[in-house]
């Protein structure tokens, strides 16, 4: 196996996380290199042709030729091709390597798009729109569901063991207060799987990079959790109807 040498380009999103907790998983060494939402780094040439779409994450995998990765569901499965042999999180048994790969497909195809969605209508569109806010926080609400009776059960999603299936809808479930949704405690078992995937170490470490990880004191705390969205909707220029005319 080749020995790793991988920049990783991030910022601490659900998105950015997912991809350093399975680097950690897998005990992969890694330089990070925090992009700025507030200079629109991610949209300047030099990223452009690390990932064209301009989003993070992103990673340059320099042992294997300069190689670029883009898309987190991509590079999650790209770091367990090329650096975990014994398929740690991406089994090597068929069966058990689609399943992952379907629930792989599930967050990148849905609970991550209609999250995204729902986090935006509720908390930074410029101009509350109630038909947009119900719609995406009733989908993300049932995609919640989908994945907490596939948990009955069970202690992970595939094979009874902790896996990329696991790790990538993780980071987007633990911050569901940012999408209008308050509680998960409808869903209890996806509360104690969000707990059981707390505690591992890796989990800890990838939640931190590329800074310390805010969830917890952004849900205590509800006077940050203002000041945060505020931060958000002036990085991203997010403007009303009117002031786009």
């Amino acid at each position: 196996m080749t020995t790793p040498d991988i920049t990783f380009y991030t910022v601490g999103t659900p998105n950015g996380v997912k991809v350093s907790i399975v680097l950690e998983e897998l005990g992969i060494p890694y330089k990070v290199r925090e992009i700025s939402f507030q200079k629109n780094e991610q949209k300047e040439p030099w990223f452009l042709k690390i990932n064209p779409n301009g989003k993070i994450p992103a990673i340059i995998d320099h042992s294997r030729g300069d190689f670029n990765v883009f898309e987190s569901g991509a590079i999650m499965i790209y770091l367990c091709e090329h650096y975990d042999p014994e398929g740690k999180l991406l089994p090597k048994d068929p069966n058990l390597r689609s399943q992952v790969i379907q629930w792989i497909m599930f967050q990148m195809g849905g609970l991550g798009p209609m999250q995204g969605q729902s986090s935006h209508f509720n908390r930074y569109a410029p101009e509350k729109i109630p038909y947009a806010i119900k719609r995406y926080s009733d989908e993300t609400k049932r995609l919640y569901s989908v994945l907490n009776d596939s948990l009955e059960g069970k202690e992970y999603l595939v094979g009874n063991r902790y896996t990329l299936a696991d790790a990538i809808s993780y980071p987007w479930v633990r911050a569901h207060f940012l999408s209008g949704i308050p509680s998960i405690n409808e869903f209890p078992n996806l509360k104690t799987w969000i707990a059981r995937i707390d505690e591992r170490p890796a989990t800890q470490k990838g939640l931190n990079v590329p800074t310390p990880d805010k969830v917890k004191e952004l849900t205590d705390n509800p006077e940050k959790l203002e000041e945060f969205t505020k931060v958000a909707q002036s990085a991203f220029k997010f403007k009303s109807v009117e002031e786009e005319k």
